[in-house]
């Protein structure tokens, strides 16, 4: 320190031995070097020391080193700056600046680890394709390359409920029909929006928005082809042998272009939905889901998931005895079954016989398994159950058709025991191959005699399935108008018929609004008598027939007591 002010006092006229500066600036520029290069191997081994903290603090929380911006890993060795003898000498005497710039780096550097200790958000996230696809995966489809999707939403599938090639679509049409749908939503929401002014019991009758879109429904399923010619057919029969069961089969000229439309819709959304359960690991198609069951002389497809055990579960083919229901991994098993199963109907008493229709009651305590085996199969085809093991405080009555062969299964219904708000359904089921000729309505139909004898009011169990809303409001439908049709009186009261038909009250006004039945006048709610629809209904019970109808006649049953 002497030495730098002796040589900063230099003499007044200018001028100083050079030998002596010379000295000066020698022994100067060695002991800055060497302060320098002290405090630089300081800082090195202290960052080393910092270092080697965060990379154990790394290691406790992520197996990966933590990446920079530009995707390196910062090592200790390149943040050393080890600087030569030779470059000190070189710099220039703004060293000592920068030497300061470096600490307050250093400093803030320190810091922002001392901070990333405890939170590694700055760290940019991998990205985990496991969370969305398994590149391992593969569609089922014979010369389908896993790309698109039905729904127009995602990049792949892998599953045949999203495939486009086996809807006999491509992934660009997906994506168009997408566009539109999202265009025809945003729409109907606008639509919506304007007629939320509308009071929801005074104003009943259609708007003229609703009327314009009747009239253009009307026209367009009046365009409905009545049937396909010769080339159509030969199409139609070339693209089924060409592809047999891998392929949908063509639905053009079959229906209108609305309903097929409306086809398409579902079908997309049910896409959609099944894609989302696979998400969200409830359904692992292709690998653990039951594709069908053979069930007697059918082969049924499946629609939803059942929690059968693994085992059986990922063979994708299940054999049941269509009479116990115990379910086997093949057909040699099932034939050894069936040559020793004792059973020709379901277990329980009998209580309701007419022609070949029968219904028997099954406890669940007395009955378990074969309970258990009939919730698991119900629920491979519908999406709202959830009961499957605890069957005892419920009663099922099972609806069966009889041959020469035995009582096969048509359908059943679930009711609880004691049920705190009168539901007389718990869940109902008509087996595919019976749907669609009037088996569920026996049913329904069956549940609210049960009712009447018990004197009672019933409902069904909420939430319903979409098949299960749309035949409960049919058959609402056709109660009321059986009920007016044969109602000679001036005032009707919602009392009465709830105690005559043991409908509970509020289905039967929700089924009024529907009609549009109900008006509200002058501080009233009136049932108006539309003979139009009467005559409608009548006409269809003269074309049906008294085939599938329950006689109450034929019920021996009393209401069980103490269960």
């Amino acid at each position: 320190m002497p030495r730098r002010k002796r040589t900063a006092g230099s003499s007044s006229d200018g001028t100083e031995d050079s030998d002596f500066s010379a000295d000066v600036e020698h022994a100067e520029t060695a002991e800055i070097v060497h302060r320098r290069s002290s405090t630089r191997l300081t800082r090195a081994s202290l960052r080393l020391s910092q270092s080697s903290q965060d990379v154990k603090q790394g290691a406790d929380r992520d197996e990966t080193p933590p990446r920079t911006p530009t995707g390196n890993a910062p090592s200790s060795e390149s943040d050393i700056e080890v600087s030569s003898p030779s470059n000190d000498l070189v710099s220039s005497s703004n060293d000592i600046v920068v030497s300061q710039e470096e600490d307050e780096r250093l400093a803030k550097e320190l810091s922002l680890k001392e901070a990333a200790a405890h939170d590694l958000s700055h760290r940019p996230k991998r990205r985990r394709f496991h969370e969305s696809y398994n590149f391992n995966m593969k569609c089922p489809t014979p010369g389908c390359n896993s790309l698109g999707h039905l729904t127009g939403r995602h990049e792949r599938h892998f599953s045949i409920s999203g495939c486009p090639l086996y809807h006999n679509l491509s992934a660009d049409e997906c994506k168009g029909k997408a566009s539109t749908r999202d265009k025809q939503a945003e729409e109907r929401t606008l639509s919506h929006r304007q007629d939320e002014n509308r009071h929801s019991t005074r104003n009943q009758a259609p708007t003229d928005r609703q009327l314009r879109y009747k009239e253009k429904v009307t026209e367009l399923r009046r365009k409905r082809n009545t049937g396909l010619n010769k080339e159509q057919k030969e199409k139609y029969m070339e693209h089924r042998q060409s592809h047999g069961t891998s392929r949908e089969p063509l639905l053009e000229n079959i229906t209108s272009d609305y309903d097929l439309e409306l086809f398409r819709k579902a079908q997309a959304r049910a896409s959609e939905d099944l894609e989302k359960l696979r998400l969200a690991g409830q359904v692992s198609e292709g690998s653990n889901m039951i594709k069908t069951i053979v069930f007697g002389r059918y082969e049924l497809d499946t629609w939803y998931h059942s929690p059968y055990p693994e085992e059986y579960a990922r063979l994708g083919r299940l054999y049941m005895c269509e009479f116990c229901l115990k379910y086997m991994k093949s057909q040699t098993i099932l034939r050894r079954h069936m040559a020793k199963c004792v059973w020709k109907h379901p277990p329980g008493d009998e209580i309701y016989r007419k022609g070949n229709i029968s219904v028997f009651e099954v406890d669940g305590k007395k009955n378990k398994i074969y309970c258990q085996n009939l919730c698991l199969l119900a629920k491979l085809f519908l999406d709202h159950k959830t009961l499957y093991y605890d069957v005892e405080p419920f009663l099922f009555y099972v609806m069966t058709e009889a041959d020469n062969t035995g009582c096969h299964l048509v359908g059943y219904f679930s009711k609880e025991k004691n049920s705190f708000l009168n539901y007389n359904v718990s869940c109902i089921l008509t087996m595919p191959q019976y749907m669609r000729q009037g088996y569920g309505k026996m049913l329904i139909d069956f549940s609210y005699l049960l009712s009447k004898v018990e004197e009672k009011v019933g409902s069904p169990e909420r939430p319903l399935s979409d098949l299960g809303l749309i035949s409960y409001r049919s058959y609402w439908k056709e109660v009321l108008l059986r009920y007016l049709n044969n109602f000679q009186g001036k005032e009707i009261s919602i009392k009465e018929i709830s105690q005559e038909t043991a409908v509970n009250p509020v289905d039967i006004v929700s089924t009024l609004q529907s009609l549009q039945m109900l008006k509200y006048w002058k501080g009233k709610h009136l049932v108006l008598k539309r003979q139009d629809l009467i005559d409608d209904w009548k006409a269809k019970e003269t074309k049906r027939g008294n085939s599938k109808t329950i006689d109450p006649t034929a019920l021996k049953w009393t209401p069980p007591k103490g269960t």
